[in-house]
């Protein structure tokens, strides 16, 4: 499994990346370690990360974002969050028709 994920650093920015093993490539970012980006702005926290079946699919997927607007990058994450938000109501409903 190789995943990409967005964080957000302490200035604010955003800051795009992928990896095979994000709870320690997370660790690497808050401890400042093989990223001169994230040890430069600091880590803030991870806003969110997709799998992938291969490292090609993952790393295209990180080539695409980093090719985007600022704006376009939170509209991803905020229209995640919103799909996820659904999906939870979504489930709700279901749960109570099905009592």
């Amino acid at each position: 499994m190789c995943y990409t994920y967005i964080i957000r650093c302490k200035n604010n920015s955003l800051y795009t990346g992928y990896t095979t093993d994000i709870e320690r490539r997370m660790k690497e970012h808050k401890q400042g370690i093989n990223s001169k980006y994230t040890k430069a702005k600091g880590f803030e926290k991870l806003e969110i990360y997709f799998e992938s079946n291969s490292k090609s699919e993952a790393m295209k997927l990180e080539y695409y974002i980093k090719r985007q607007s600022r704006s376009k990058k939170i509209w991803i994450i905020n229209i995640l969050y919103i799909i996820i938000w659904i999906l939870i109501k979504i489930q709700i409903i279901i749960y109570k028709i099905n009592i």
